[in-house]
């Protein structure tokens, strides 16, 4: 017969020792995903702001077109162009007071126009840097 401590599952090498015991946590709230900062927020804005500079541009452009080339002021389409190109450029009327109206109308107007087009430009592309 052997001697020694009797084999079986009670003797021997049983395991680690047990962990602390688990609690039960509710579990965190999830948390809000942040997405990416890619650009497309400082684009967008810089896109609007590029669009509202060319479209007053453009209305300032066909007034001095419409003008120009002698369109019926009675027209409503006409009128409204006319309505629209006064309001962008109320600041700007009567800085050149000149005897041809043509260039007058030319310079008042235009001014506007490339001032608008210089500044909307000029703050879109430091928005789209951002």
């Amino acid at each position: 017969m052997r001697s020694g401590p009797p084999q079986g599952p009670d003797y021997g090498w049983q395991g680690p020792p047990p962990g602390p015991p688990e609690y039960s946590q509710p579990a965190p709230p999830p948390r809000r995903e942040r997405r990416p900062r890619d650009g497309a927020g400082s684009d967008r804005a810089a896109l609007i702001i590029h669009t509202i500079a060319d479209i007053a541009a453009v209305f300032l452009g066909l007034w001095i077109m419409l003008y120009l080339l002698e369109a019926n002021q009675g027209n409503p389409f006409v009128e409204f162009v006319k309505a629209v190109a006064d309001w962008l450029a109320w600041w700007a009327q009567d800085i050149f007071t000149m005897d041809s109206e043509g260039v007058r109308v030319f310079l008042n107007y235009g001014l506007p126009a490339a001032i608008y087009l210089l500044i909307g430009h000029g703050i879109s592309a430091r928005v789209r840097r951002l």
